[in-house]
């Protein structure tokens, strides 16, 4: 005779494992305070856990749940990530092993039922997809990225200027653009009056001009004279 597996319940110091025992706070009301754990995250999720984790582990004590998950979150807020990893890790080794089943079935099926062998593969691919999700997260916990920014020099309030720098510094870039020749101005003409190119180098005198030949006779044709209707 096989007996039935019975689910298990974990026993615990409280009454009643179902019912959420708070401390009483001075500074609040009862509807206060029970609001508060209410709408803080940590009850509902502990409560959503002890719900899924049932099956496995049995009934667990609800008031113990949300202590121990408040713990661990008071030691994220501190700083302290080992749960996190410690989460991830074991996460990606379960979504591996869901990548690998589905990935056998798909093959138990190929080539007869292709059906079914397309949906297996798609819930392995998705499997291992999470999978690699979740190792990066991991990563990036283990190693934070490094994030190289331009620095913005904005300051709030008063700022004080050097004059002395910023005239010395505005000299020279005057002086830098005035030094700066470029082929556009060496062949451009005189200006403000100057009749040479360069006002300081001498005068060349211009050569007479050569002798002119005369042009030969040019024989043209006479013409000739229009005869009206009744002149000469």
């Amino acid at each position: 005779m096989t007996k039935k597996a019975q689910t298990p319940t974990v026993p615990s110091g409280n009454p009643d494992p179902n019912t959420l025992q708070l401390s009483k706070d001075p500074a609040q009301t009862d509807a206060a305070q029970i609001a508060a754990m209410a709408l803080g995250g940590v009850a509902a999720n502990a409560m959503t856990t002890r719900t899924f984790a049932k099956g496995t582990f049995g009934t667990l004590d609800v008031t113990e749940c949300v202590m121990t998950l408040k713990k661990r979150v008071d030691t994220t807020h501190g700083g302290d990530l080992k749960h996190a990893e410690t989460t991830l890790t074991a996460q990606a080794a379960t979504l591996d092993a869901i990548f690998n089943e589905m990935a056998r079935r798909a093959a138990l099926n190929m080539g007869e039922y292709l059906d079914a062998t397309e949906r297996y593969m798609r819930l392995a691919l998705k499997a291992q997809g999470q999978c690699r999700a979740t190792l990066e997260t991991l990563a990036a916990i283990k190693n934070p990225p490094v994030i190289f920014a331009k620095q913005a020099n904005i300051a709030h309030g008063p700022q004080q200027v050097n004059n002395d720098s910023f005239r010395s510094n505005t000299r020279t870039r005057a002086h830098a653009r005035r030094t700066e020749t470029t082929p556009d101005e060496l062949l451009e003409g005189p200006q403000h009056g100057s009749t040479n190119m360069d006002d300081r180098a001498a005068t060349t005198p211009a050569r007479g001009h050569p002798a002119v030949e005369a042009l030969e006779p040019i024989h043209r044709p006479r013409k000739s004279r229009r005869k009206s209707g009744g002149g000469a």
